[in-house]
Order: C-alpha cells, then structure tokens, then sequence
C-alpha cells in the first residue's frame, strides 16, 4: 500500500496528531519530499507491547508515504530513566541486555515497516554517541543552551519532583535533545515525532537545532493509547498485553482486541489498522449487537499484523468455537452487576451447585474466565470485563456467556 496524498491530511483523518511546532511549514515539507524522521524506544523489555502500537503504526504510515524512518534505541539514555509519566526510577540496564532487547524489537518492527528497499527504515542505538560524552564539552555546547526555570516548567518532570528528582534524570531532556541534534547532523533527520508525553523532550531538541544550527527542525506529538474512559490501553490483570507470542498468545491477544468496549471499537480501527475509513465507518454504524461484527473484524486485523494471516485466522476460528460460533448455541446468563466474585458468579450462573463445589474446581485449574486460569478464590471480575461481557470456562466442556443484566 502506498500513500500518495500528503501524510499529515492521512494522519489527522485517522485521529492521530495531537500537536505539531510549524504546523503548515511541516505540512508543506512532508508533501514536497522524503523527509528522514525518528521515534525512540526505551529497550526496557525484550519485546514491544500494546503501548507501543501507535508510533508502529505511524511509522509504517509515513514510511508508505515515502519517508524514512530512523528507530532511535535509548541504549544511552536507558541507563539514566526517561522520567516522563513515572513517580519511580528505572532500573539501570546491561549493555548485553540492550542489545538483545534491540534484536528483539526489529524482528517485532519488521511487520509494521521494512529495513530494506526504498525508504528503508534504520535503527541506530544512541549509546554509540552518549557512553563516549566528555563531560565537560557536553556541559560547555549542550547544557548552556537549556534554561533550568524553563525546564522544571515542563510537564515530564512534575510528576517526579513531587517524589524527587535526580540530578540523573535531570540530564534527560538534554540527553534526547542531543539525539535530535545528532540525527540531524548524521541523517538529516528533521523531525521527531512520539506520544504526547514526549512533548517538552521533543521541542528540547528542535530548539536546540535552531540555536546550534541556525535550521528548522519539527516535532509532531501524537494522542497516546487510551480508553473512553482515559485509561492506558494494553493492559490486562495479568499485566501488559505484548506483541511477542510467548509472553501474550495470539488468542490471548485476539481476545484482548475483541473485548474492546464499543465506545472505543472505531477510535482504535482508525489508529491501529490499515481499513479504510468509509469501511471503518459501516463497520461502526450501528451502536448495538452489530458492534460485536466490529469488534471480531478489529481483533482479526491486528493480530493479523502482529502474528500473520495464518494466526489471525486460527485465533478468530478458537474465539468463534469458544462463543459456540461452530454450530453450538453456547448458553448464556446474565447476573447482577454487584455479583463480581468468582465464587458467586459460578453459582449464579449454574456452574457450581455450592460455593464449596466452586471452591474445589479452581483448586484444580478447572475454572477459566475468557483465556485466564483463575486460581485464586477471591478473584473478581473487573468492571471493563461486566460491561462487554466474557465467557466462563468450567473444564473443557462447560462454557457460558456471562452478561449483566
């Protein structure tokens, strides 16, 4: 697929773009040539996750458009802490873990864009140019340039002042400035784009471009990854929902998709497929039973990037059999919407003649609630789970639609 009309008209359309610097100057630039742009990723994992979806998908995007995609690892700058959005410190990483965790997420990368070809993207590591620093030069050229009143205004360090800040994470915001200010020098990259909380950071860096270069450089931020309800999405009681198949399942992670709320079913087909607009639109016209349509085609697409046709298909063939989608009508049951317990659930709805009986079956493993072994008898079901309703699982035989009702 490629992108001939300007990438910023493509992106605003989709509900992307949050904020830019020079908007109608980066309008006229991204529509008059290849422009080299970056993201960074923090290496703090072996693999990508849900949270990282957006600036994948922006990535791809532009680089279908005809730009050139620059992957910044935060090689260097993970073993200070990024302090945007956190009230803790990072852990310091290995250097033998950085790269690994690098190797992981470009074989991740490779299926939203390409490192080969035209345009093809890069990935650098920003620990080639900061583990070297002089200290002193850096101070001397970089520091001098940055107002510390101006600094402790921006809003990635308010949240760690209250708990305190090191002088450590202090020299963040300097640290990725310098990147920008490297990749313009080395790839001609003039714009950095990221999630909304990277804003300060970003504008850091294009502003030091100006003030060593005397150039324009550009920052496009984009909304971050949330619910109706302005909760992050990607995460689950058992923790992150990734993109590696080992830690998150693709059933698992076609279930994540497929349980979406319906208030956030066409907001999350506009940033994170590739459907059309006028087809995500029908897909989302009717605000009922219809939506689940949605939901199944939304579930099916990203898992379908994530992990392949061929996975895609399988999880959306294990979700249907699991719904009594094979010809079986799978019985269902609605309970009262203070009834969370698992223990009250499984005799509200028939499973267990007696909370002891309950008791015994999740003992045994016997008890699942959608993909998710409970094995804990105080176990309740989380409120986003009664909204969109979720399968009870006892054994291998007994499967009920829970709903409330």
């Amino acid at each position: 697929m490629k992108i001939t009309r300007n990438i910023m008209d493509v992106l605003s359309e989709r509900g992307f773009i949050k904020q830019t610097v020079r908007k109608e100057e980066l309008y006229k630039l991204l529509g008059s040539q290849s422009v080299p742009f970056y993201i960074g990723f923090d290496p703090t994992a072996d693999s990508l996750h849900v949270g990282h979806f957006m600036q994948l998908m922006v990535m791809s995007y532009m680089q279908k458009a005809g730009h050139k995609p620059i992957v910044l690892i935060g090689g260097g700058t993970a073993k200070i802490g990024d302090p945007s959005g956190r009230s803790d410190m990072r852990q310091m990483m290995t250097d033998e873990t950085i790269r690994h965790n690098c190797e992981c997420f470009k074989k991740q990368m490779s299926k939203f864009f390409t490192f080969d070809g035209d345009n093809a993207a890069v990935m650098v590591n920003n620990a080639d140019w900061l583990d070297g620093l002089n200290y002193i030069k850096f101070i001397r050229d970089i520091g001098a340039n940055f107002s510390v009143n101006q600094m402790l205004t921006a809003e990635c360090f308010k949240t760690r002042m209250e708990k305190g800040l090191s002088f450590l994470e202090f020299n963040y915001m300097l640290m990725q400035a310098y990147d920008f200010l490297y990749l313009y020098e080395t790839y001609g990259c003039l714009l950095e784009c990221g999630g909304d909380d990277q804003w300060s950071n970003i504008l850091a860096g294009a502003d030091l471009i100006r003030r060593k270069k005397g150039k324009d450089a550009y920052a496009m931020t984009f909304q971050l990854l949330t619910t109706s309800e302005g909760k992050k999405m990607g995460k689950t009681q058992k923790g992150a929902v990734w993109l590696d198949p080992e830690k998150t399942s693709p059933y698992e992670f076609y279930q994540y998709w497929r349980n979406t709320a319906d208030e956030d079913v066409e907001k999350c087909m506009k940033l994170l497929t590739y459907l059309p607009l006028e087809e995500i639109e029908e897909f989302c016209r009717y605000k009922d039973e219809r939506m689940n349509v949605a939901k199944s085609k939304l579930a099916y697409e990203l898992t379908k990037i994530v992990h392949g046709e061929q996975e895609a298909e399988l999880a959306q063939k294990q979700a249907l059999a699991a719904f009594g989608g094979d010809g079986e009508n799978m019985p269902s049951r609605t309970i009262a919407a203070d009834c969370t317990n698992i223990l009250d659930i499984m005799v509200a709805v028939g499973a267990c003649k007696s909370k002891s009986e309950a008791r015994n079956l999740i003992a045994g493993g016997g008890v699942r609630v959608d993909e998710e072994k409970i094995d804990d008898i105080a176990y309740c079901v989380s409120g986003d789970k009664l909204k969109s309703g979720f399968v009870l699982h006892k054994g291998k035989k007994m499967h009920i639609k829970v709903t409330v009702g």
